[in-house]
């Protein structure tokens, strides 16, 4: 054997076989998508948590409101900031403003309490955990829900009542006030979110 066909022997022994080098890399594709699945899954739940969770699955029972809206209407209206005050006067965590406060105040006869609780995490969460329940009673679903408690009830009965809204006159198929849309969306996307990420 001559001194080239044996460096062409070895050359021969040395090729990468195709099939494993395929292999090496789904795996390594996998193992970066898990990685990337979970971490991402992590970072959803910081932006979605379950804080104040003993007021919550507490008042959402009493009133009969699904916890995930409840913690998809605090996410959005003041990112679990218990002292939120927005430009037109609403408070705290669910942003209750004082005419929705004292007509929720009258309906449960509950004396004792005054506008200031609102910035208290238990009696906002009270508050509007009640009120959820009196909109979904009324309406019967997330969609009119949300936009009721955003734009008032007045409103979403109108809307209802108008072919050019509603079809039949029970859901809501369009929402004329674009703030009011971005919120249900905004709404229902995170309720969405938190029912992937806690409810199993």
């Amino acid at each position: 054997m001559t001194v080239y066909s044996t460096y062409k022997s070895k050359r021969r022994r040395k090729r990468v076989n195709p099939a494993a080098v395929i292999a090496v890399i789904l795996v390594i594709a996998a193992i970066i998508g898990i990685g990337a699945y979970f971490g991402y899954n992590l970072y959803e739940r910081k932006t979605h948590p379950l804080e104040y969770e003993n007021y919550v699955e507490r008042y959402s029972k009493e009133f009969g409101v699904d916890k995930y809206l409840v913690y998809a209407v605090i996410k959005t209206e003041s990112g679990f900031h218990t002292d939120a005050v927005s430009n037109v006067g609403a408070r705290g965590l669910m942003q209750i403003m004082e005419t929705t406060f004292d007509w929720i105040k009258n309906k449960m006869g509950d004396d004792e309490r005054v506008y200031y609780d609102m910035f208290k995490a238990e009696q906002n969460i009270r508050y509007g955990c009640w009120l959820l329940g009196y909109l979904y009673e009324e309406f019967g679903n997330v969609k009119c829900v949300a936009a009721a408690y955003h734009a008032g009830r007045g409103n979403v009965n109108e809307w209802l009542a108008d072919k050019r809204y509603s079809k039949d006159g029970k859901h809501l198929d369009n929402i004329p006030i674009k703030d009011t849309a971005h919120y249900v969306f905004k709404i229902t996307r995170a309720m969405d979110t938190y029912i992937r990420l806690y409810d199993k």
